[in-house]
């Protein structure tokens, strides 16, 4: 397979890793599965086989044909642009798939970060999602506290999925072969949250304060908030956060309860 230049595109060609990924991906005879970035259809088709349906979504033009040529009934071909696409709207006429949709794909380097929170905020429609990706966007994803990798993408993923690392997939994979080595990660949709957060903007915007200079403390980082350092102090000391504690050394829970400690006195 080639690479679209303008879409930043390396097609997996390992029929092993291949078929491990759609182990992980786990599909079943119940379920709708939304590809990102169908390419050629190796792994769409792939699916197909083993799920209710695919709607495979692919915008280069090039390698629709590719897709038609092979297409059966039960895979739905979108000629879209998947950062435009809306899953709320795709999916209302797929209710009897309710609850057992999984969005897969191999991400495009280029857009992975909006296509993550895409998905992220259209969480509620996904039980799983398993992802190829750049690895050090896999290892951000699944990184714990004490990590250097550790962000907010770590904190808002984990809280509503249980996020893991795979494995890593070698340039030789791919053609053409990427400059960075991959990672498949997989997310398993929670029950219910880790932890309540009421305001998700408010709490995506205060964990981008809190690791927006990562070599100052988290309190000082804080404090570009226009909170006073007494208020700030009295938070930390009530939950146990030692004054000097950098963002990457907090626990998703200190920083939920933090958050909203400061959304109270903000008020």
């Amino acid at each position: 397979m080639r690479k679209t230049k303008a879409l930043g595109q390396h097609f997996l060609t390992s029929r092993a890793i291949l078929n491990k990924i759609v182990t992980i991906i786990s599909p079943r005879k119940d379920e709708l599965i939304i590809e990102i970035g169908a390419g050629k259809g190796g792994l769409t088709f792939a699916l197909a086989d083993q799920c209710k349906k695919v709607i495979a979504i692919e915008k280069d033009k090039s390698l629709v044909p590719f897709l038609m040529e092979k297409k059966r009934e039960n895979v739905e071909i979108l000629e879209e642009d998947v950062l435009s696409v809306d899953f709320f709207s795709l999916l209302k006429t797929e209710k009897a798939v309710a609850g057992k949709v999984k969005l897969v794909g191999n991400l495009p380097y280029s857009i992975s970060s909006p296509l993550l929170f895409k998905a992220l905020e259209a969480k509620d429609l996904f039980s799983s999602c398993v992802f190829l990706l750049q690895k050090e966007v896999a290892e951000r994803l699944s990184a714990g506290p004490g990590s250097k990798k550790y962000a907010p993408l770590s904190i808002l993923f984990q809280i509503h999925f249980d996020v893991r690392l795979r494995f890593i997939v070698a340039p030789g994979s791919f053609s053409p072969p990427p400059r960075v080595r991959s990672a498949l990660v997989s997310l398993e949709k929670r029950e219910a949250p880790l932890f309540p957060v009421k305001d998700q903007g408010g709490f995506q915007a205060f964990l981008r304060t809190a690791f927006a200079q990562r070599r100052k403390t988290l309190l000082n980082n804080l404090k570009s908030l226009g909170l006073t350092f007494p208020l700030l102090d009295e938070s930390f000391r009530r939950l146990g956060l030692d004054p000097g504690v950098r963002a990457e050394q907090v626990p998703i829970e200190k920083f939920v309860r933090l958050f909203d400690a400061v959304a109270r006195i903000d008020g």
